[in-house]
């Protein structure tokens, strides 16, 4: 691996800044083939990776680029190496977590290749192993190699969700028209995912005075609020649409409804 200057500034336009990714990893990683395809996409050893999330990381610190850029491949790699082997059931089982992701990956992910279930607001439910400096995500082949189905992968990763940070801290604001918000930020990669605990209406209803809306922009943002009034209700919806368009991982700008019953959408309802 080359000496390359990890405090390298990175371009904002999205094909220049892919022309500056090929270059940093021809330079560190001179085995692999690298060829681009479009702006924000290429192929490392013939496996397609997009870079919108990589793109959105830098422009939060573009001085920083080229640290954020080895490090992303960095995981990428190692992750691969982790899941391409086959982790015992009994050792695995208390490290999957949940996560939810937009429909979209399967833009670059063939379905077939990911545990996964269908949620609401156009997302998934998909589940990752999480070990000490990376998550792997859990493959269907891996889930068929363990002979269970998504369901039952689904019930472990709400219970370890639930236990992983028990005491749930929030942050909780009143607005000067009467609307209230709840904000949670752990910045744990799992900050979104906190939609699916079992008892999150129970923990909120009564700050928010009853059931609420969630927003979940991305993987690190999770606002809860309460149903009104109108005002304070766009005036967050339109921070959620930048955060939506601006921060990596990004989830959906729609709100989820959260009931004693459940987790229901959409915008159109909110």
């Amino acid at each position: 691996m080359d000496e390359t200057n990890d405090n390298e500034p990175m371009p904002s336009d999205s094909q220049a800044f892919t022309q500056s990714v090929v270059r940093l990893l021809k330079g560190w990683y001179t085995s692999r083939p690298i060829e681009t395809i479009s702006p924000l996409k290429l192929t490392v050893d013939g496996k397609a990776i997009a870079l919108e999330n990589l793109f959105r990381m830098v422009q939060q610190d573009p001085q920083r680029g080229a640290n954020f850029v080895r490090g992303y491949f960095d995981r990428i790699f190692e992750g691969d190496s982790v899941g391409a082997t086959l982790i015992p059931f009994a050792v695995a089982r208390h490290r999957i977590m949940p996560r939810i992701q937009p429909e979209s990956i399967f833009e670059s992910v063939h379905r077939e290749s990911i545990a996964h279930l269908p949620y609401v607001n156009g997302t998934v439910i998909v589940f990752v192993m999480d070990m000490p400096e990376m998550t792997v995500s859990v493959s269907t082949e891996q889930m068929v190699r363990w002979g269970i189905g998504p369901e039952e992968l689904e019930e472990i990763a709400r219970k370890n969700l639930c236990g992983y940070a028990p005491d749930l801290q929030v942050q909780v604001i009143a607005s000067h028209d009467g609307g209230r918000a709840a904000l949670l930020s752990l910045k744990d990669g799992y900050d979104a995912a906190r939609l699916l605990l079992s008892k999150l209406h129970e923990r909120l209803a009564k700050e928010l005075r009853g059931d609420f809306y969630v927003a979940t922009p991305a993987r690190d943002v999770f606002i809860a609020l309460s149903y009104g009034p109108d005002p304070f209700i766009e005036r967050v919806r339109a921070r959620i649409a930048r955060d939506y368009s601006r921060l990596p991982y990004p989830i959906t700008s729609d709100f989820f409804i959260v009931t004693r019953d459940g987790v229901a959408g959409t915008a159109q309802a909110a």
